[in-house]
């Protein structure tokens, strides 16, 4: 099969011909039909966050049609359309027991980031407790965000618990920025949304946002404060990561707000100790999600009340130039590579 191979970080994949991986009893090989293509795929290109062994096989956003099913497997059989679960976890430990498998401490891997081969390739094994189904009227290229974009944007909302009537700002307008403003939207939340651009807060308005800044035309603390009668945000969602979002986000917060903490950078934010108890506000961690987060994710696109986020596709054979359109910032949601179609 043909595979897009990580072989030295900062340099372009190279696509090669490898052996098709074979299923064992509790596995199913999945065709793929496509796979995303995110922000944490340049880290992994620039060897930031999760470090690979090299060579290695990038993807994490993968979709596609079970070839064949291990002799074990009852869930699944050919022909199934099927997404996949990012996180192999041990199942056995307290936060495996709680419904918080993606905090497992035991991972043996994460699917196209660490140890686990993804889906810039023409086939993709993987044990059947890592796969769920898709249900039908979800595009190929939808599907595929679901797996990283829309589970990350689903729990990160979730974990914001927002009530009916609250005001939420949403830092960032990318892939996972444009799933949570429709699922805040949703939820009854007011949405503001933050970006660099106006063609991004264009998009965030017909996503359901009900204001959107340039954050380099506003001052977004006063700005957020002018649309609540001076009271503050009750939640803010950075999806960016950097200490300016995440200073501005906590300065755009009423007392007792909470900021959810969904994107990361080398940055490190210095937090007021005193600030934070006298205001009662809350820090909230999010990593991606559970796989119920992901069946339910994939239940709510299907339902038509979300719109696809998808904006740009490539063909797998064009994965470099994908990924150097995605470093350009050119990409207005998700970019989403297709495999030839059967």
């Amino acid at each position: 099969m043909k595979a897009a191979l990580l072989r030295e970080f900062n340099k372009p994949l190279s696509i090669e011909e490898i052996e098709t991986p074979r299923p064992g009893p509790d596995d199913v090989l999945i065709k793929m039909m496509a796979c995303g293509v995110d922000g944490t795929d340049l880290k992994l290109l620039a060897g930031f966050g999760y470090v690979p062994d090299l060579p290695f096989v990038l993807g994490h956003e993968c979709t596609g049609v079970v070839e064949q099913a291990g002799s074990a497997v009852t869930d699944f059989k050919p022909g199934d359309r099927v997404i996949a679960y990012n996180f192999f976890t041990c199942g056995k430990c307290r936060l495996c027991r709680t419904h918080r498998e993606q905090l497992c401490p035991n991972m043996s891997g994460v699917l196209g980031c660490k140890d686990l081969p993804g889906g810039y390739a023409e086939f993709l094994k993987l044990p059947a407790r890592q796969v769920a189904n898709l249900p039908d009227g979800v595009s190929w290229t939808d599907a595929a965000t679901l797996c990283d974009a829309g589970i990350t944007a689903f729990h990160a909302v979730d974990r914001a618990d927002l009530d009916l009537g609250e005001t939420v700002v949403i830092f960032g307008m990318g892939g996972v920025g444009s799933f949570a403003v429709q699922f805040a939207h949703l939820s009854g939340a007011r949405v503001i949304a933050v970006d660099q651009t106006q063609e991004k807060c264009a998009r965030a308005l017909e996503l359901g946002a009900s204001e959107a800044f340039v954050a380099t035309e506003k001052d977004i603390p006063t700005a957020v404060r002018d649309l609540t009668d001076g009271w503050g945000a009750d939640c803010v969602i950075d999806i960016v990561g950097l200490k300016s979002t995440m200073t501005c986000g906590v300065d755009s917060l009423r007392n007792g707000g909470r900021i959810v903490i969904v994107g990361y950078t080398a940055d490190e934010y210095p937090v007021s100790g005193k600030r934070l108890a006298q205001n009662e506000l809350q820090l909230i961690g999010t990593r991606c999600g559970r796989k119920q987060d992901l069946i339910n994710t994939a239940k709510m696109v299907a339902s038509g009340k979300t719109r696809s986020i998808v904006t740009d596709t490539r063909p797998f054979a064009e994965v470099n130039d994908a990924l150097d359109l995605l470093k350009s910032g050119k990409v207005l949601g998700r970019l989403v590579l297709q495999h030839d179609a059967r």
